[in-house]
């Protein structure tokens, strides 16, 4: 049974924005679990016409859920916009993903028969999303979930129910039927009882390592059921031998802190080469003290927003403290820019001559610096993380980066781009504690069918050569 409710105000104000009743789990698996073998017996053309009909629902919505966006999560109006763009766009990327990757395949074998592969969707997926991206990251998973012939119950975070209402009425709009699509609202608790509950075959939850550890580890009993893990990132970014420094500091400025630093993929480590230190660091503290944070709807536009709320803004200071007082030097000091309400300012510390340093995530604009002497150093410094998400090389010889690319352990390994800014159509996702080898984006296609191997034949046709007796 549910009790309580939840309410999420906004960030940038403190003004409570949506309230509502927390979930039945019981309830909404039940009504997923009838509604599952109609949907999956639909054609795939059916499926994926809804599918571009709930994108046109975006687009008719597309001011509103901009806004909602801006308002619940605190972010910048340009970049709600650009996150609603990016759902619309999810659609035609998943249906080439679909098709790519779980494609009907046959193979002749003469007398043998044929052989084929084809692709069976699990049945009833959970979708537990973050708040950081409220629309784009649940849609990259129930777009390819539907396509595949699952249905879908979407626990959005807490600190973002108002968005997942939202995005949930544009499936329905667009003729899914509600309970094709469901919203369970709650916290931790509801994820936790969704994740584990008999009637959800799989799991597609992306969020922090800790959260998805504690599932993992609650079913790890249960080897049935899927379980894909798209978690966080302690993630590196490395700046070598290279004459374009301003260019170098804006790739670094965007990956540390735009979304406040809260996307799994930004910078948190920044490790720079000793002889070109003093040169980049300046240029990097130049362009961060120039970055505006201010509230979704101001004039100018800011770069950043506020963090998602107080407590949050009062770990990263702490932690900031933390930094400092173990062997940290300021470089740009973490600041709380309202007393009542989460905007902090973009900070950078150096972290060199911390022996121990915290192997975590910490979510908001807090960039940790490095100083490193050679390139085996800085690869080994790279690597110098339970994590494994995204990597950056700034600069280098295309040898440089052959050798970035082969030694750094990531899922995504970039070269003169930020650690952020994922494309829809290639893989993404991490290794070690950044999940569980089942990327998003593109291949998010792979955890929504299983393939199905077949020797197939019209009419019987067998006999036994050997080991028999006379007649």
């Amino acid at each position: 049974m549910s009790t309580g409710e939840i309410v999420s105000f906004e960030p940038a104000t403190g003004t409570e924005l949506w309230r509502g009743k927390v979930g039945d789990v019981d309830d909404v698996v039940t009504r997923a679990r009838r509604a599952w073998p109609t949907w999956a017996s639909q054609p795939l053309s059916t499926r994926i016409e809804l599918l571009r009909r709930f994108a046109n629902e975006v687009r008719k919505e597309s001011d509103k859920l901009a806004n909602l966006i801006a308002r619940e999560t605190g972010k910048p109006l340009w970049e709600a916009r650009s996150e609603v763009d990016a759902v619309v766009d999810r659609v035609e990327v998943s249906v080439r993903a679909y098709a790519d990757r779980t494609s009907q395949r046959k193979l002749d074998s003469a007398l043998n028969g044929t052989a084929a592969v084809r692709h069976k969707p699990h049945g009833v997926l959970a979708v537990i999303s973050p708040y950081n991206m409220p629309a784009l990251l649940p849609a990259g998973q129930i777009i390819p979930a539907l396509i595949a012939g699952n249905v879908a119950v979407f626990k959005p975070s807490e600190k973002a129910p108002a968005t997942g209402e939202l995005l949930a009425r544009c499936f329905h709009r667009a003729g899914i039927s509600a309970a094709v699509v469901q919203v369970l609202q709650g916290g931790a608790a509801q994820g936790m009882a969704l994740a584990a509950h008999d009637g959800i075959d799989g799991v597609l939850f992306t969020g922090s390592a800790h959260a998805g550890v504690a599932i993992n580890r609650k079913l790890a009993a249960n080897p049935g059921k899927l379980v894909a893990l798209e978690l966080g990132g302690n993630n590196p970014l490395v700046v070598w031998d290279t004459p374009k420094l301003s260019d170098a500091a804006a790739i670094v400025v965007q990956s540390a802190f735009t979304s406040a630093g809260q996307r799994c993929s930004a910078a948190r480590r920044l490790i720079v080469k000793a002889t070109l230190y003093d040169a980049v660091i300046s240029e990097v503290r130049r362009l961060a003290e120039r970055l505006i944070v201010g509230a979704p709807f101001d004039t100018p536009s800011p770069f950043m927003g506020p963090v998602i709320d107080n407590a949050a803004a009062d770990g990263l200071t702490e932690s900031f403290v933390y930094l400092l007082s173990n062997g940290g030097r300021a470089i740009k000091h973490m600041a709380r820019l309202r007393e009542d309400l989460p905007f902090v300012s973009p900070a950078i510390i150096d972290v060199t001559k911390i022996e121990d340093r915290p192997d975590v995530e910490l979510f908001g604009p807090l960039l940790q610096v490095v100083s490193v002497s050679d390139f085996d150093e800085a690869i080994a410094e790279a690597n110098n993380t339970r994590f494994g998400l995204t990597a950056s090389l700034i600069g280098g010889t295309p040898q440089e980066y052959n050798r970035f690319w082969a030694n750094v352990r990531a899922g995504v390994v970039n070269w003169n781009r930020p650690t952020i800014g994922e494309a829809a159509a290639a893989p993404f996702g991490g290794v070690g504690l950044s999940g569980n080898n089942r990327p998003g984006s593109y291949y998010a296609a792979d955890s929504c069918a299983y393939p199905v191997s077949s020797s197939e034949m019209e009419q019987p046709r067998a006999n036994i050569g050997v080991g028999l007796r006379d007649t």
